[in-house]
């Protein structure tokens, strides 16, 4: 290359790749990008190398090394002392490696199993069902983000991990502002405070939410000890941040994508069967988190390159989820692709979604649901009219006007 790309690029278009990444994907499998700083980091574009890697224990997720390559200034900047308890909380589970990694999985994992979400199918039609009943009811046209995309995962999410109903409205106001109000100190507190009153009516009279079984050392989390009020928060903030938020964006940006491919939709209409495969095949072509970053901790010797220790390695999903020698014709949606699971927008090995299962099923019944309900759903804007934040490398629709 004559000119190395800056990374990350903003797209033009909410389910294209940033049109300056394509230089990136004609160097297949890895190229060098710049950050913010000037500092040059790998970009792997390889689907296979990608999973090569991100299997490899010199791929690190520790974010606390002073090393870690960082894509923003404002991730960098010296932040406050609450900001540093949320990204403890938010890294806690994603952010570390090796034995206290798999220690804090394990003890989500039997929470997520796909036995343990297929069992809640009913639960969460039930939540689908009310959700789009409350839209119908206000009438055509609707913003579907509100109305439909964002309560559905949030409630789900809530719902499963043991939060009582009455609490959602709390709980969904001070994540956010934890995340980044100005008041952000004050919902720390109020977190905590919250947290420890629902441990101690947990611990009288135990429900079988994800957080009852932390507590009462169910599964995997039986060998854990004692779960701790703040450990409580990082799952249930990990879990909000990693899971409704990604969940939501993709029932809308799918929606999005669907409707301006007529031909696809109808498929999915005439046959409900194809909707598990045209989930992954949507996570596959929208990839809505651009990139996955790690470093290197020793040198790694990968088709005759050397990444060396220390240097910052990303994951470009959208050009991964497109790599040609994987997928034939990868920028279009084929509901009958064999390889349409083998994306990586969950990511790949130890540091996996684990939410996966969770956010394969509500998008299946959220889309199979609006689908069947709504044969006239309709954009109630031009399409490229409909604004979009491709928010720091991750792909949001800011609304989404429909009619039906």
């Amino acid at each position: 290359m004559t000119e190395t790309v800056v990374f990350p690029q903003d797209r033009t278009c909410p389910y294209q790749p940033a049109p300056a990444y394509l230089p990136l994907a004609a160097e297949r499998p890895l190229a060098q990008v710049a950050l913010y700083d000037g500092r040059r980091v790998w970009a792997i574009t390889s689907r296979d190398m990608a999973r090569r890697l991100l299997t490899d224990p010199r791929i690190s997720s520790d974010r606390t090394n002073p090393a870690w390559p960082m894509m923003f200034p404002v991730i960098a900047a010296t932040v406050s002392d609450v900001q540093q308890k949320v990204m403890k909380i938010v890294t806690a589970l994603v952010g570390v490696d090796g034995a206290v990694h798999s220690a804090r999985r394990k003890m989500l994992i039997p929470s997520f199993t796909l036995r343990r979400i297929n069992a809640q199918r009913p639960m969460i039609q039930e939540i689908v069902d009310r959700q789009l009943e409350r839209m119908l009811g206000n009438g055509a046209p609707a913003d579907l983000i509100p109305a439909f995309a964002a309560p559905v995962p949030v409630t789900i999410l809530y719902r499963l991990m043991g939060i009582p109903d009455e609490d959602h409205d709390f709980f969904e106001k001070v994540s956010h502002q934890l995340a980044a109000g100005p008041n952000a100190n004050e919902a720390y507190d109020e977190l905590m405070a919250y947290m420890d009153k629902l441990i101690a009516r947990k611990r009288r009279n135990p429900g079988d939410g994800v957080l009852d079984d932390l507590l009462a050392g169910r599964g995997g989390a039986a060998d854990v000890g004692e779960v701790r009020g703040e450990e409580l928060i990082s799952t249930l903030v990990l879990q909000v941040a990693g899971g409704h938020g990604t969940t939501g964006t993709m029932i809308s940006l799918s929606m999005f994508v669907l409707l301006q491919n007529p031909e696809r939709l109808a498929e999915l209409r005439a046959d409900p069967s194809l909707l598990p495969t045209a989930v992954d095949e949507l996570l596959r072509l929208l990839s809505i988190p651009d990139g996955v970053s790690r470093l290197a901790t020793d040198d790694i010797e990968v088709e005759g390159t050397t990444i060396r220790k220390g240097d910052g390695v990303f994951f470009i999903t959208s050009l991964i989820n497109r790599d040609e020698n994987v997928y034939e014709t990868p920028d279009s949606l084929a509901w009958h692709r064999a390889s349409a699971r083998d994306h990586v927008s969950f990511g790949f090995g130890a540091h996996q979604c684990l939410g996966q299962n969770l956010a394969r099923v509500t998008m299946e019944i959220a889309l199979g649901t609006l689908i069947r309900r709504l044969p006239g759903l309709r954009l109630a804007a031009p399409a490229g009219e409909i604004p979009f934040n491709p928010t720091a490398g991750f792909q949001v629709l800011t609304e989404l006007p429909v009619t039906w």
